[in-house]
């Protein structure tokens, strides 16, 4: 399988990485930590040594209630947790925003999310906005607003169409 992410290692420059959002960029001196714990992985989009973006993958479940109708009456009624996948963290530096870097980033997070569904069930992959940007960048990408829990989600249903097997 190929991606243009590649696992955070020590030798990736995360105190030069500024995407403008305090709180994605310092997650970066801590995100090996997060690995080591099994919490999240931080998948970075490297320039040799410098970062041009990252995001973060981990398991995940939403309350049934949360999503909508349509999608449920499908599921067996002994789910009240569904498994999904949480894209925790998606930022791109400065240096390369509008250039189409998170989409790119956006659609490798989505591949690896699709074909890890494969071997450890996920049926959704969430999102939980920073602010109105990040809701609208997701938005683009037919996320769909959990009502009253301010996160979002994507059907891996939607996101098997655009990786066939």
């Amino acid at each position: 399988m190929n991606y243009i992410t590649v696992p955070l290692e020590s030798s990736h420059k995360r105190e030069s990485f500024h995407c403008g959002k305090p709180m994605l960029d310092n997650y970066l001196q801590k995100a090996n930590q997060d690995m080591k714990r099994r919490l999240a992985v931080c998948f970075v989009l490297p320039d040799g040594h410098e970062i041009k973006a990252y995001y973060t993958l981990s398991t995940a479940s939403v309350e049934r209630r949360l999503l909508p109708q349509s999608i449920v009456k499908k599921l067996p009624p002994s789910y009240s947790d569904l498994p999904a996948t949480l894209l925790g963290r998606l930022a791109v530096s400065k240096n390369y925003q509008g250039q189409g870097v998170g989409e790119m980033i956006l659609v490798d997070a989505l591949k690896r999310a699709y074909f890890a569904s494969m071997l450890i069930g996920s049926m959704t992959i969430i999102v939980d906005p920073l602010d109105e940007a990040a809701v609208k960048f997701y938005a683009r990408y037919d996320f769909i607003l959990l009502p009253g829990s301010g996160k979002m989600f994507l059907p891996m249903a939607t996101v098997a169409q655009l990786f066939p097997v």
